[in-house]
């Protein structure tokens, strides 16, 4: 069964031209509202006008299990436990399934790093504003 917004944007792109960007991530949006897992849970935190950061909770994962990549405008988060994770394990509290968590960024919006302490890894953004989008005066000449 197809999602709403992916039905609605079907019946949409009929009639448009030019809007294929903002179309696909919609449907990104929409495909990752159709994941049946919430994990890892996330927090997204605005530090200032320009400056936000993704937070993620993943226990138990180290730096060489998670992979943070940007393509185009999606930002892609995932991780793996390595295969011999489980052994020993008498009883397992933690999760170590593998993730992919995936965001969708502004076009002026870029990944300025990634920070793994006390199990939570951060994402730092910044939305860069263009010269051209920038507020600027116009002399009046007579």
């Amino acid at each position: 069964m197809t999602h709403p917004i992916e039905q609605f944007l079907n019946e949409f792109t009929a009639h448009t031209v030019g809007f294929d960007r903002i179309f696909n991530h919609l449907n990104v949006i929409a495909n990752s509202q159709n994941q049946k897992s919430n994990y890892p849970p996330y927090n997204i935190r605005k530090l200032s006008d320009h400056q936000y950061t993704i937070e993620l909770a993943v226990a138990g994962f180290d730096e060489k299990d998670i992979d943070v990549e940007v393509t185009g405008d999606t930002l892609a988060i995932s991780g793996k436990k390595p295969e011999n994770y489980a052994e020993g394990l008498i009883h397992q509290g933690l999760a170590s399934r593998h993730f992919c968590r995936k965001f969708v960024l502004s076009e002026d919006v870029e990944v300025k790093g990634a920070q793994l302490k006390n199990g939570i890894l951060v994402i730092q953004l910044e939305q860069i504003i263009p010269e051209r989008k920038k507020p600027k005066k116009i002399a009046i000449s007579s």
